[in-house]
C-alpha cells in the first residue's frame, strides 16, 4: 500500500519515484485523499531534488489521466502552439488563422494573463461579442469548417494541474522545471493535437530569464511530447524587448489584424512565419509557404470567419482608452534598450492585466511603442503612449518604467529566434 508520507520521504531523500507512486499520488491529490500540506511538501521536494525524464513523463501522464482527453474528429492534420509567455506576445492571434489558411487545423486552447504577461483570451475579449467558452462539439465543428479555434480550456482537461498550479503559486515552487514542463504538456497533450510547437522565451520579460534556463525547459518539454507520442518542436525566442509595438489587449488585437492584412511590425511577422513553418512541417505540409499565404490575404479571411464563429464582430471598432499619457524622449540619440519586464509591469498597472485570477481587465488599457531599440529618437518626441481608463494608474506605470528606456549611441543586434530544438 502506498502512503503519501512515503512518497514525500523518497523524493526528499533524492530517490526516484516509480510510475505507480506517481500515478497514485496525483490521483489521490486530485480526489482530496492527499492533503494540501502533503502535496506542498512533495512539490518542494521535487523543486529541490528534481526529476529524471522518466519521472517527468510519468507525472505528466498522471495529470493527463486525472481528467478527460479531447476527442477531435477533424478532417485536417492537427497542430498546436504554446508560448511560455511574454510582453506584447500576440502571436497566437495571427498564427492560428495563418496555419489554418495553409491547410492544417489549430485547436488553440488558451488562457488568461496574470501579472506582467498578457493572456490571449483577455485580448480576444476586447472584440465586441467574442465568446471564449465553447463546447467540444463547437470546437470540432469550427476546426472542420474553418480550421482554427482559439478558446478557453474545458474544466475537464487535467484538473490535477489546475489544483497543483494554485498550490505551487503559494508555496514557492513555481520555478521547478519538472513541474512547469508537466503543467504545460499535460494540458497540451490532453487537447489531442498530433503536433505541438513551443515558443520558449528568454530575457527580462520571460519566465526563464537566461538562455540556459530556457534551453533546459525547452528540451524537457520536447522530451515529454516525444514520450507521449506527440511530434514536438521548441523554439527559443528573445523576450528582452517587447514583441511588436503594442502591449495590452485591444491594442494587440489591432496589431495582429495589421499583420494579417499584410503589414505590422517586422518582428511579429518574422516570429509568426517562423512558428507557422515549424507547425506546418509537423502537420506534414512543409511545401506550403506561410509567408506567401499571409501576403495573399487568405489568413485575414480565416481570422474574420474564426472571430465570427465565436459571435465576435471582426469589423467592430475596438475599445478606445479614456485617457492617454505620452512619454517623451528625454534627449537625442539611439534607443539602445527597452526592458520588456518593465513595460509589461507598466501595462499591468494601467489595467491591462490582473494581480489575481478573479480580477477584471481593462480592454482598452495598454502601451503603444513609438520606437524600438535601434531607432533614432529626438528629445521631446513621443517614445511611448500609455492607455488607460483610470488616469490615477499612470503614476504607478511611470514608476515601473524608470530606467527601462536607455538612450545611447547604438543598440546591440539580438536574434529573435535563438535556437530550434526538435524531437527525435
Amino acid at each position: 500500500m502506498i502512503a503519501a508520507v512515503d512518497v514525500i520521504r523518497a523524493k526528499r531523500d533524492g530517490g526516484r519515484l516509480s510510475e505507480e507512486q506517481i500515478a497514485w499520488v496525483v490521483d489521490a491529490y486530485t480526489r482530496g485523499v492527499v492533503a494540501e500540506e502533503q502535496m506542498a511538501a512533495l512539490a518542494m521536494a521535487i523543486f529541490l531534488r528534481g526529476m529524471d525524464s522518466g519521472e517527468i513523463a510519468a507525472w505528466t501522464g498522471a495529470m493527463i489521466d486525472s481528467g478527460e482527453r479531447l476527442s477531435l474528429t477533424v478532417n485536417r492534420p492537427t497542430v498546436d502552439k504554446h508560448s511560455t509567455g511574454g510582453v506584447g506576445d500576440k502571436i497566437t492571434l495571427p498564427l492560428a488563422p495563418l496555419v489554418a489558411a495553409c491547410g492544417a487545423a489549430v485547436p488553440q486552447l488558451s488562457g488568461r494573463g496574470l501579472g506582467h504577461t498578457g493572456g490571449t483570451l483577455d485580448k480576444l475579449e476586447s472584440i465586441p461579442g467574442w465568446r471564449a467558452a465553447l463546447s467540444t462539439d463547437e470546437i470540432t465543428r469550427q476546426l472542420n469548417e474553418i480550421g482554427a479555434v482559439v478558446c478557453a480550456a474545458t474544466d475537464g482537461l487535467a484538473p490535477a494541474d489546475r489544483k497543483l498550479y494554485a498550490l505551487r503559486d503559494v508555496t514557492g515552487t513555481v520555478e521547478s522545471i519538472p513541474l512547469i514542463a508537466s503543467s504545460i504538456m499535460s494540458k497540451k497533450i490532453a487537447e489531442g493535437s498530433a503536433g505541438l510547437v513551443l515558443d520558449v522565451k528568454t530575457g527580462s520579460g520571460a519566465f526563464m530569464k537566461t538562455p540556459d534556463q530556457a534551453r533546459e525547459l525547452a528540451r524537457t518539454l520536447v522530451e515529454i511530447g516525444t514520450a507521449h507520442g506527440v511530434a514536438t518542436t521548441a523554439l527559443l525566442t528573445e523576450m528582452g524587448t517587447p514583441l511588436g509595438r503594442a502591449v495590452g489587449n485591444a491594442v494587440e488585437v489591432a496589431e495582429a489584424v495589421e499583420v494579417l492584412r499584410g503589414g505590422g511590425p517586422a518582428d511579429v511577422v518574422e516570429l509568426t512565419v517562423a512558428l507557422a513553418r515549424e507547425m506546418l512541417a509537423l502537420a506534414g505540409l512543409p511545401e506550403v509557404d506561410p509567408a506567401a499565404v499571409l501576403a495573399s490575404g487568405a489568413a485575414y479571411e480565416t481570422w474574420c470567419r474564426m472571430i465570427a464563429a465565436q459571435d465576435g464582430d471582426p469589423e467592430a471598432p475596438l475599445p478606445a482608452p479614456r485617457h492617454v499619457h505620452v512619454v517623451e524622449a528625454p534627449e537625442d540619440g539611439v534607443l539602445s534598450a527597452l526592458d520588456a519586464y518593465a513595460v509589461g509591469v507598466a501595462a499591468w498597472r494601467l489595467g491591462a492585466g490582473r494581480a489575481r485570477r478573479e480580477d477584471p481587465v481593462q480592454h482598452a488599457a495598454g502601451i503603444l511603442l513609438h520606437a524600438k531599440p535601434g531607432a533614432r529618437v529626438v528629445a521631446g518626441e513621443p517614445l511611448l503612449e500609455l492607455h488607460t481608463d483610470t488616469p490615477d494608474a499612470v503614476p504607478g506605470a511611470l514608476e515601473a518604467l524608470e530606467g527601462a528606456m536607455v538612450i545611447g549611441e547604438a543598440a546591440p543586434e539580438v536574434a529573435l529566434v535563438r535556437e530550434v530544438i526538435r524531437g527525435v
